[in-house]
């Protein structure tokens, strides 16, 4: 019997994963040389953080976000606005049969990172890992 690979759960196939790579190395190319034709995108400094390919490679949806955080909204439009000829342009330097639909969503890990940051330096946090790592030293040296 064959398994729905939707409910198993799994990550990413080894495919997807190098599809997202390239398309991101791609695009990421593209939008630094400045080879769409818009001025208001080129102007832009856009890092392009991951792109994720659906399983079946039709649709990528590339998470960017502007240098230093700034006119994420605009640039997520000025994106969705010339997705053709960007898609246009990134099939031409990449060697896929099919060139996938591209999305664009505003990379929220940077802002998660912080949070984490912000979390991990609260005292009541700060105060219980290292409760638990004298708990590991104490245990580390007992065994010695």
């Amino acid at each position: 019997m064959v398994k729905n690979r939707k409910d198993s759960g799994q990550g990413p196939s080894q495919r997807q994963l190098r599809v997202g790579e390239v398309i991101r190395r791609t695009l990421a190319e593209v939008l630094q040389r400045g080879e769409i034709h818009d001025p208001d995108l080129n102007r832009m400094s856009i890092t392009v953080g991951e792109v994720r390919a659906s399983p079946d490679l039709k649709i990528a949806t590339a998470f960017i976000l502007p240098l230093g955080g700034e006119g994420a909204e605009e640039a997520l439009d000025l994106l969705r606005k010339n997705r053709h000829e960007i898609r246009r342009v990134i099939s031409k330097k990449m060697k896929l049969k099919h060139s996938p639909e591209l999305r664009f969503l505003i990379d929220v890990t940077f802002d998660r990172i912080d949070d984490t940051r912000r979390m991990l330096a609260q005292e009541a946090v700060t105060r219980d890992t290292q409760k638990v790592a004298d708990e590991h030293d104490d245990e580390t040296s007992e065994e010695e």
